[in-house]
This record gives structure tokens, sequence and C-alpha cells, in this order.
């Protein structure tokens, strides 16, 4: 599983070392010498584990797709980000973590109450 790119949907065998990749920087990682450059590539689908060749000289929307399954592996690369959050629940749906549960609240009273002035009344 590659931790440079989160939705890679094929892996790539190097020409160089013949070895399989999720992309570029895994290749780097891994290996002692630089990727070499080819017009013909060779992917495996994630989804249904099945090789394919394309000719990256002669390439096309419609090769956008696993000529096996269908699988669309050309998407927009979706990569880890630093994200800064609050442990808990989330105060806009459960505000439990804001009230302070040690007091409870007092009904006001007041001289304007109409319970109080219908009592003094009667």
């Amino acid at each position: 599983m590659c931790k440079h790119i989160l939705n890679a949907q094929v892996s790539v065998r190097a020409a160089c070392c013949k070895k399989w990749f999720d992309c570029p920087e895994c290749h780097a990682e891994n290996s002692n010498h630089p990727l070499k450059k080819t017009d013909e590539m060779i992917f495996l689908c994630k989804k249904c584990k099945k090789a394919f060749r394309k000719d990256m000289g002669d390439y096309e929307d419609a090769d956008e797709f696993c000529p096996h399954c269908d699988n669309h592996y050309v998407i927009e690369a979706k990569t880890p980000a630093a994200a800064l959050g609050v442990e808990g629940e989330d105060a806009r749906i459960n505000s439990r973590m804001i009230k302070d549960s040690r007091t409870k609240d007092h009904q006001s009273q007041s001289i304007f109450a109409q319970n109080d002035a219908d009592a003094r009344l009667g």
C-alpha cells in the first residue's frame, strides 16, 4: 500500500528493476538507482489483480480504464495531509464537553411570574 498516494488504483512495473511500485516515490525509497523511463508501461489493476500494457506514445482517453474490469485508474491523487483536530465529540452536535455538570440550573424566581401572582391573589 502506498503512503504517498492514498487512492492508487494500479501498481506500475519499473522497467529498470522489474519490480512493482505504486508510485515513483515508492521506487525512490526502496531502490538505489534512478527510475528508468520507457514508452511502454505495465500496470497491475488493484481491483481485478490482472496486468496489462499501455503504450504511452499512443495514449487516449479510453486508455484510462482497466481493459479487464473497466476500473477507472487515472483519477486525481489523494495525498496525505496534516490535520489538526480536537479529541472528543463534536461540540456542535453534542455539547456535553462544554457544559459543567457539577452545578444544576436553578429556575429563576420573579415577581412577574404568572403562577406566583395567581397564588397570591387566590
